[in-house]
């Protein structure tokens, strides 16, 4: 039977290309994911990661083969890596995006004894593979930094499998299974296939599929199957429903000789010239782009932090749309996509530059890899088969397209382009529009994946008036987007702020483009999108202002804008109602909530007065449903500490991120603080960042980080004038 094992506890690392024979006192011990160097969260030589280091893991078979193959597969490790087992050499890998596997079947000791398995990564931006050889504005931070595991399979047995929704619209729809079955024993073999489709409300297809596979082949059948009483996944309603695959000889009996299971949803996804379509349903896509790196640790964040992307681009943000730039991206961000709704455009890896033909092969192999491993995830939408903002290569982006359509027939590509008169090949125009004008191709599906970023970069702790602009020029673009029928959507760049080469960024190793900082803490700009769903999912009022006398242009705060998605908005100086508002849709007709804009709300007006706390209030059928105060004082009230989560597993790898604010009285950052926060820790626990941490902005983030060891951990954090603030958090076994 087939069986995998997690892998990810007990390597060994070490900073540098070590041999087989250096002694296991040469490394320490790690956990994966990792990484190969934890850096601060900016201002760093991207140069500290590009090194050759080693991994090693001794160990025993956890289960014996029983003439079964046994397989390592690698989910991702940056950016080149050969492996070792018990001096057997078994290849070199060249990508960090995608994953691999090595087989150690003929090389494993099978009786007990102990296996020496090691890994030279080399972590070096090597030209000859994607996405290096030219200038990249991202970075490419280097380790083990996906996980790891032992996969055991016997000799006949299922590779991969692809479940496609056929006629879902119709009355009669159906669901098309593609089994991909591998024959490694001497002699041809007959055998059948089950297959079972099963949701929460029970049992909705399933079907069976007598099979020949030669000896030494790999051949794949498909099973077509009616789909009875399925519900189609959606934003709303994203019904998932898992796919279990038998395998067994004609002759039956006793158990499955292979069982192969994974998880999928059936919906209908369609870009059109008349703009994007899910089950038949028009709908304007609002999204942002998603950098998969993290302060400290890079690349190597766990699965928790993964999952909490996908909540803070849908939850916090309110984006109906990721894509995920300029690489594929963790299967665990994909998983908590399709278990939350939120639509997915995923891309190859690369930016602007090609290289030569070995180069070009390595990103057709990059395309197939990327599809096998994620065409059963509901949430992706489209595929982005082009190096983004790379010029026109015919017969590469041919070549791209084909391999794409071949392997999933059901969704569309399209290829990122910064200019419009670029060779279009792909089913889909997608263009980084940075005119913010929006004007879509005559009769093509059209979809904008860039805007704003580097043309107005903004740090949470800017001005005020930068701030403001920086979230109306988001609103303008989405404004443009929703204007124009004919646009399936716009994508702004970007999420989050994201370290990266000296040529771009602010000096610093930061690109400030994101409507959220590096830590994933709100600038204005995100309000944009935070109000984007309906009051009746979650209401949302926030004033862009921190409401600071002398702060902007003639002492005030005029225009004062709010962003809300409620009907009206009251707005209180003090115990004193200065007005009732409407949003602005003279200036803003097709936004679904446009910001509010007060015109003659001057804080000049406020000398000689009592300078009084501002108070926002929103409102829908009349009726208050959520309320923002911002103090008047300006002065340090409280500094706050806060976990993402309340319990931990003792892995070695698991991370929860720790955010602490100098706050008002309110509760509200104080953006313009300046402060040392310090941090103790006591328990089976590794705080991960800078210690003490010079705070500038009001807010930022340190990352807490579990031992193997099971118990509870707590953080004090410290700052002068402050009383200290504390959070415990329970660390238990995995």
């Amino acid at each position: 039977m087939r069986s995998v094992h997690p892998f990810n506890r007990g390597w060994l690392f070490a900073p540098r290309d070590l041999a087989l024979s250096a002694p296991d006192s040469a490394f320490s011990r790690v956990s994966l994911p990792h990484t190969n160097i934890e850096l601060p969260h900016h201002s760093f030589d991207n140069a500290e990661y590009q090194f050759i280091s080693t991994y090693r893991q001794r160990f025993s078979l956890p289960e014996p083969l029983n003439g079964r193959r046994l397989f390592i597969d690698f989910e991702g490790a940056m950016t080149a890596y050969t492996v070792t087992i018990n001096g057997h050499d078994l290849g070199e890998y060249r990508g960090g995006y995608t994953p691999s596997s090595f087989e150690l079947t003929q090389h494993v000791f099978d009786n007990g004894d102990e296996n020496l398995l090691q890994v030279r990564l080399d972590s070096t931006e090597r030209p000859d593979i994607p996405p290096n050889g030219g200038i990249v504005d991202y970075l490419t931070f280097g380790g083990i930094y996906r996980e790891v595991s032992l996969r055991y399979v016997e000799p006949l047995h299922v590779t991969d499998a692809f479940a496609r929704g056929i006629d879902l619209l119709t009355y009669k729809p159906r669901v098309g299974l593609d089994v991909t079955v591998t024959n490694r024993t001497a002699f041809d073999e007959n055998a059948v296939l089950y297959a079972t489709v099963a949701g929460a409300t029970g049992l909705v297809a399933d079907g069976s599929h007598q099979v020949h596979i030669p000896a030494g082949a790999t051949r794949t059948f498909t099973l077509d199957m009616p789909l009875e009483n399925a519900t189609l996944w959606s934003r709303e309603t994203p019904a998932l429903y898992t796919v279990n695959i038998c395998l067994d000889y004609v002759s039956g009996g006793g158990d499955p000789h292979d069982v192969y299971t994974f998880q999928t949803g059936f919906r209908e996804a369609k870009f059109t010239p008349e703009g994007f379509f899910l089950n038949g349903e028009k709908i304007k896509l609002v999204g942002l782009n998603r950098h998969q790196s993290y302060p400290y640790v890079g690349y190597a964040a766990p699965k928790r932090m993964q999952r909490k992307d996908a909540d803070i681009l849908k939850d916090e943000l309110g984006v109906n749309i990721v894509r995920t730039s300029h690489y594929p991206q963790s299967r665990h961000f994909l998983d908590r996509c399709d278990e939350i709704g939120l639509l997915v455009f995923e891309e190859i890896p690369g930016w602007q530059y090609i290289g030569e033909e070995d180069w070009k092969d390595l990103s057709v192999g990059y395309v197939e890899s990327m599809v096998v491993r994620d065409r059963n995830h509901p949430s992706i939408i489209l595929w982005g088969v082009r190096i983004n903002e790379s010029q026109d290569d015919e017969y590469f982006y041919r070549a791209t397209n084909a391999k794409a359509h071949e392997l999933d027939p059901t969704r569309q590509t399209g290829g990122v382009r910064n200019f419009q008169e670029s060779q279009f090949l792909e089913d889909v125009f997608t263009y980084n529009d940075f005119s913010n004008t929006v004007i879509p191709p005559n009769n093509t599906p059209y979809l904008v994946t860039e805007y704003n970023g580097h043309m107005y970069p903004t740090k949470s702790y800017d001005s005020e008036a930068q701030q403001v602009e920086h979230a109306l020029r988001h609103v303008r673009v989405q404004e443009a987007s929703f204007a124009t029928e004919a646009t399936s959507g716009a994508i702004g760049w970007c999420a989050f702020d994201y370290n990266t080469h000296r040529h771009f960024g602010a000096g610093d190793r930061i690109c400030y483009h994101g409507v959220m900082d590096i830590f994933r803490l709100p600038k204005f700009a995100a309000y944009v999108y935070e109000t984007m769903p309906d009051a009746s999912v979650r209401p949302v009022v926030r004033a862009a202002t921190v409401w600071t006398f002398g702060e902007n242009e003639a002492a005030g705060v005029e225009p004062l804008y709010i962003f809300t998605n409620c009907e009206q908005v009251e707005v209180y100086k003090g115990d004193w109602k200065w007005g009732t508002f409407s949003p602005d849709r003279e200036s803003y007709p097709h936004l679904p909530h446009p910001p509010v804009k007060v015109i003659g709300f001057s804080l000049m007006s406020m000398v000689g007065e009592s300078y009084e706390d501002l108070r926002v209030v929103g409102l829908v059928n009349g009726q208050p449903v959520v309320e923002q105060s911002l103090s008047s004082k300006g002065v340090m009230h409280a500094l706050t500490l806060q976990a993402d989560d309340e319990a931990l597993e003792a892995d070695g790898a698991d991370m929860t991120r720790m955010v602490f604010r100098i706050v008002d009285e309110y509760g509200n950052r104080l953006p313009y603080c300046t402060s040392v926060v310090s941090f103790e820790i006591s328990g089976p626990g590794v705080l991960v960042g800078e210690n003490p941490f010079p705070l500038v902005g009001g807010h930022a983030a340190i990352y807490l980080r579990a031992t193997e060891t099971a118990g509870e951990v707590t953080v004090t954090a410290r700052t002068r004038g402050l009383a200290p603030a504390s959070v415990t958090v329970r660390v238990g076994q995995a």
